[in-house]
């Protein structure tokens, strides 16, 4: 029975409130609840365009909201501390699980299509959780943040090459360097207009930002860069993030962030509900075995990454381990990546997802408690030692 679209809307947001007050009676993570509602929902469900746009706008509020954390020297500087660990992620992440993938039997491009689901943390999952945890003001909290930033960058060039892949398309070296052309473009536009424009702009934004259009040109703002991005072939989320970071040179953050607030909460758990719809088991589990051993692998690689990364970065090994235990969810990209797949591949990397942002949920409730007591264990054996 096609029920109207208003209707339809209405029903989605009670389930997401209902979801999200037992998550908040239980103290599990509302992003749970949501995922699993989109599961549960997905038969009832035969168009999710409007699901899906909808959520977008809210990943693209709350990656603006997160940009305006980071004004332009401060953002530099985090794209230069974090490079070193960007590069081990790449390697470890993708490389590896490519390299596994070929050894147990698989051909070279779906080996590289679940290499590209294993890659990228879930930016809008990381977020969400450092935010709804109270971590966002924690050390490592920049350091995850410059890491998501980076697989935002190499994962549109990796979307880029596995969709040449897959249709056959040769991949040039023309072809690539138009792509590296357009993240330095999107890049340095934002940077430039942050800089140059709104720097200048504090005392138009005091003026007006208590007037109701203001928050139409905010939202218009982030949606724009963010569109920008995807017309780009890029992603929107760095679109968004960029965006975040021009209004952040206004100086006016906290101001900003109140006018976007309820709008970035009332859609963003439409895409994780829109997650929940787009995993697939109508072929079952297939490559049992493959699917443990990557799943083990991507959480060693990601806590790699974190504690090694970290201390590059200028973290403490307890604050390091903690990040590496925060980073073990795949999400937004991988669902991205697993749609140029088909059949079992295509399966097999939603049940990859699906388990692997639930088990990241649960190793980043628990990082802080983890991490503290394996430092302060390996400290005290080694007070035993010296004594």
């Amino acid at each position: 029975m096609d029920l109207p679209e208003l209707l339809s809307a209405g029903l989605l947001l009670l389930l997401l409130f209902v979801g999200g007050f037992i998550s908040y009676k239980v103290k599990i993570p509302s992003v749970v609840f949501y995922i699993l509602a989109g599961i549960v929902v997905a038969g009832f469900i035969t168009d999710t365009h409007l699901l899906h746009f909808a959520g977008e706008i809210g990943i693209v509020l709350l990656f603006f909201m997160l940009g305006m954390e980071f004004p332009i020297k401060q953002l530099l500087n985090v794209a230069k501390k974090v490079m070193s660990a960007g590069i081990l992620d790449v390697v470890l992440s993708f490389g590896v699980t490519v390299a596994i993938c070929v050894v147990m039997g698989l051909e070279l491009i779906p080996s590289l299509i679940i290499g590209g689901v294993a890659y990228a943390t879930s930016s809008s999952i990381t977020a969400k959780m450092l935010e709804s945890s109270k971590r966002m003001a924690n050390p490592e909290s920049e350091f995850m943040l410059g890491l998501l930033i980076f697989e935002d960058l190499v994962a549109p060039i990796m979307v880029a090459v596995l969709v040449g892949l897959t249709a056959g398309t040769a991949i040039t070296f023309s072809s690539m360097s138009l792509i590296l052309l357009k993240v330095v473009v999107l890049i340095a536009g934002a940077l430039l207009l942050g800089r140059f424009l709104f720097s200048k702009l504090g005392p138009v934004f005091d003026r007006y930002m208590n007037n109701e259009i203001f928050l139409l040109f905010v939202i218009g703002l982030a949606l724009a860069y963010g569109g920008l991005a995807l017309y780009l072939d890029l992603s929107e989320v760095l679109g968004a993030f960029l965006a975040g970071i021009m209004l952040a040179e206004a100086k006016r953050t906290h101001e900003l962030e109140e006018l976007v607030f309820r709008a970035r909460d009332l859609l963003l758990p439409l895409f994780f509900l829109y997650f929940g719809t787009t995993i697939n088991f109508s072929e079952g589990v297939p490559m049992v075995t493959l699917l443990i051993i990557l799943l083990v692998w991507s959480i060693i690689a990601k806590l790699v990454v974190g504690f090694f990364g970290g201390q590059w970065y200028g973290l403490s090994k307890k604050v390091s381990l903690r990040a590496g235990l925060s980073l073990t969810q795949r999400g937004e990209f991988s669902i991205i990546i697993a749609a140029l797949a088909t059949g079992v591949i295509q399966a097999f990397s939603s049940i990859f997802i699906l388990i692997s942002a639930m088990i990241g949920i649960i190793l980043f409730q628990l990082a802080p408690t983890i991490s503290k007591k394996l430092v302060n264990q390996k400290r005290h054996k080694k007070v035993v030692s010296n004594t």
